[in-house]
This record gives structure tokens, C-alpha cells and sequence, in this order.
């Protein structure tokens, strides 16, 4: 048995575990109409995917738990003639076999057989609400059992939302999973560097883009995880500027916000340099400050450290860097009691990073305190700093935008820095931008 064929195998069986009794029942995502008869790339559903490796649309895994536990593929039939216009299918023979399934059944049979599978059960395992055109074909499936209530037939009487459930499976990354985050963090990283050196005055923005997606596509990845931010100048202070069309000039700092999806794991890495291949003295001064920042909340990602910690160790050498270039007034405590910082620093310092490159799992307990970091988990840490024009901030601060971000994974000891490739001290990203 193959190591991902035994990985998603692991999976359904702990899923089946934790539902103790009861169906559940995980569509993956609908394929989407870009305009007429053109569809946006198929991305499919994330939790689907974690639980089957199965990477075709109009599926569906039912999860029957109990005594007799099994995992059911609902799939699209095998069919030569739709090959010949969209490309290969497995079929539900293959699909079982090919990714371990107790059963796999074409999708014209799902509403028949979910009608005997629901018929009662104690729970059903649904996320209602995430998609209204499932939401009324189990409605009416459930109708149509209560019309057989007076022949012993009953409804499931608890729903569950099995999203939880495989939120906190996910937020626990193993063996199999860091290895190809590992690698979608060396794809990203090496992308950055390609821009840095290939990065010149005059070029636009979108020209810039091209050389660090080129390097995606070119080691393999399937696509970039997310919109990507090429920003230069005074678009890096817009957080989610996607524009990239601007022209690059001499003398700004261009900020790079980019990560690429390796077999649906995500790499999500910022990098800010200057487009002429040399700091200016304040540009130096703000870049070293939300490198320092960085660094101290990198050193805070430590098992059993809380999610907030490198937030907070962020946030102190931050808050004590704008008191000393005079853009925060008072102490260091006073401007974090305040919230004066958050003009310049105005987001928080990273995210779970997976299957989606903002991932599930909950980043406080039930108690509502922020839960602590443990061994498995991966996540970014991206302090910035972004100034834009404004009374009382000195003239030759304004418009200058700096994120760091790096993807991170808690090991048993401390953590361990994927994306670390991809150069960052300011000697380092000039002595590679002067070679290019």
C-alpha cells in the first residue's frame, strides 16, 4: 500500500472514530461558470480532499459510522466520449480501488442510496448552510423518509456540523503533510528569489508577477495558492492590493505577498525589496525594525507557547521601534495600551497555514483563551508595517509598505522556518539582487 493511499486511508478511520455513530455525508466543491461555457479552474473542496485524495467535482464521501464502519464514494461515471472532451475519469470501480474505498457507486445513485443509508440513523453529520443546492437535496431526502415514518422508518434526531471535527484533525499536520509542505515552501521561495533578481525600474508590477509564477509552474506546482500582491511604492500600504498593473520605479520598495499549491497544500510568503537593488537609509531603518519584529516572533512559536505569543513579542519590538524613529509618542507600554500603533501595524501576525492557505482550526479554546502551540501545527508569522501620508508623520516615512512573512511549522522542540530559502536580511537581498 502506497504512503498516501495509507494516509487518507488513516484519516477516514479517525474521522469514522470521532463520529462514534451516525452518517456523514462531505460533497466536494461544484465546479464554477467563469462566463458562458467557461469555468475557473476546478479547485476541489479542501475537507473533502483531506479525508479521499480525490480530486475530481461532482463527488461526494459518505461516512457511515458504527459497528460496521464504512467509507462510500459517490463519483462520475466512467464515460469515453466525456474523456475525449474533458479529460480522463476514474469511475467508482477505479476510484475504489485506486483510493481505498469500502464502496464507490455512480452519483445518479446517490439520492437512492442515501435514503437507505439515513433511514434510521441516530445522527447526521452535515455542514447546513455551506451550499444551498445540498442543503435542499437533503431536505428533501429527509422528507421523503418521514413519509415513511408509519412504517418504522425513522429520521436522524441529532445534526451535527462535521466540520469541527476535521478542522482540528487538519490543524495537526502529519509526516506525510510536512513533507509536501516542505516543498511548496522550497517551490515559493525559490519564486521570491527569482523576482528579486529579475526585478528592474520601469518594469510593471504584472511583468514582475511573471517571473515568480513562472518559477511555480516550473518546479511543479499546480498553482498559486491564493491572488497574489505584487506592490510597489505606495500601493505595498493597501493590504490586499491585487491591481498589480502599476509601474516599478527607482527608489521604491516593492512588497511581494505570493505562494504557490503543491498537491492542495499551500505556501504563503512576503518579501519586501528594493527595486533598484539597494535600501535607502529610512527604507533600511523600517525594514530592519519588521525584520527585528519577525525574528522575535519566530523565536516565540515554541510548544506550549500561546497562539498570541509571537503576536505579543511582534507587537513590544514593534511599538518600541515607532517610539524610537519618532512615529509613536510615549513609552513602548503607553503606545501598546493605546493602539497608536495600529496606524502603522494594523493586522495581526500570521495564521494556520494547510490545505488553505488561511487554514481551519480554532485559535482559542472553549474557554476562550488563546490555545497553545503544539508539535504538528504550521502557521505564518508576518509583521509589517505600512505608512501612508498623515499629520504628524514626517514627510520621508510616507508610502513606504514592509511585510515578512515566512510559513512556520511547531516541531517538539521549537519550530522549524520552511520558507527560510528565501533570503531576507537586507545584506543578503542586496548581495542577490547585485549578482542578478
Amino acid at each position: 500500500m502506497n504512503a498516501a493511499l495509507t494516509e487518507f486511508k488513516s484519516r477516514r478511520q479517525t474521522m469514522l472514530a470521532a463520529m462514534g455513530v451516525g452518517l456523514a455525508i462531505i460533497p466536494t466543491a461544484a465546479e464554477v461558470i467563469r462566463n458562458r461555457d467557461s469555468h475557473y479552474p476546478y479547485r476541489f473542496d479542501s475537507s473533502f480532499y483531506y479525508l479521499t485524495g480525490f480530486k475530481e467535482p461532482d463527488a461526494v464521501l459518505l461516512l457511515l459510522a458504527g459497528d460496521e464502519a464504512k467509507s462510500i464514494l459517490f463519483c462520475r461515471d466512467k464515460d469515453p466520449e466525456r474523456e475525449i472532451w474533458d479529460g480522463f475519469r476514474y469511475g467508482p470501480a477505479a476510484a475504489c480501488e485506486e483510493f481505498g474505498f469500502d464502496a464507490a457507486y455512480s452519483m445518479d445513485e446517490l439520492d437512492a442510496q442515501l435514503l437507505t443509508l439515513l433511514a434510521n440513523q441516530p445522527k447526521l453529520y452535515f455542514g447546513l448552510g455551506a451550499n444551498a443546492a445540498w442543503d435542499a437535496r437533503l431536505t428533501a431526502c429527509l422528507n421523503s423518509l418521514r413519509e415513511q415514518a408509519r412504517s418504522g422508518v425513522s429520521v436522524p434526531d441529532t445534526l451535527c456540523d462535521p466540520r469541527p471535527l476535521m478542522d482540528e484533525m487538519r490543524l495537526y499536520k502529519s509526516p506525510f503533510e510536512q513533507a509536501i509542505l516542505r516543498e511548496s515552501a522550497d517551490i515559493a521561495a525559490t519564486a521570491h528569489n527569482r523576482a528579486m533578481q529579475f526585478v528592474r525600474p520601469g518594469m510593471r508590477e504584472y511583468q514582475l508577477e511573471a517571473e515568480f509564477l513562472h518559477e511555480f509552474y516550473r518546479q511543479g506546482a499546480q498553482a498559486p495558492a491564493y491572488n497574489s500582491i505584487v506592490a510597489g511604492g505606495a500601493n505595498a500600504c493597501t493590504l490586499h492590493y491585487n491591481a498589480n498593473n502599476a509601474v516599478l520605479r527607482d527608489g521604491d520598495l516593492v512588497l511581494i505577498d505570493a505562494g504557490c499549491e503543491l498537491d492542495g497544500y499551500a505556501s504563503d510568503i512576503s518579501r519586501t525589496f528594493p527595486v533598484n537593488g539597494k535600501f535607502s537609509a529610512v527604507q533600511k531603518d523600517l525594514y530592519e525594525l519588521v525584520l527585528a519584529a519577525q525574528l522575535a516572533a519566530i523565536a516565540a512559536v515554541r510548544p506550549g507557547h500561546a497562539w498570541s505569543a509571537p503576536h505579543e513579542a511582534a507587537l513590544a519590538v514593534l511599538a518600541q521601534g515607532f517610539v524610537d524613529l519618532k512615529l509613536c509618542h510615549g513609552s513602548p507600554q503607553a503606545v501598546l495600551e493605546s493602539g497608536d500603533y495600529r496606524q502603522f501595524y494594523m493586522h495581526r501576525t500570521g495564521h494556520w497555514l494547510g490545505l488553505d492557505v488561511h487554514d481551519v482550526g480554532e485559535y482559542k479554546d472553549k474557554n476562550q483563551q488563546w490555545r497553545s502551540l503544539e508539535a504538528g501545527m504550521s502557521l505564518t508569522v508576518e509583521p509589517g508595517c505600512y505608512i501612508r501620508p498623515a499629520a504628524k508623520v514626517p514627510e520621508h516615512f510616507w508610502n513606504i509598505g514592509i511585510r515578512i512573512e515566512d510559513d512556520v511549522l511547531v516541531t517538539a522542540t521549537g519550530c522549524d522556518v520552511l520558507t527560510a530559502k528565501a533570503v531576507k536580511s537586507v545584506a543578503d537581498i542586496e548581495a542577490l539582487m547585485q549578482t542578478s
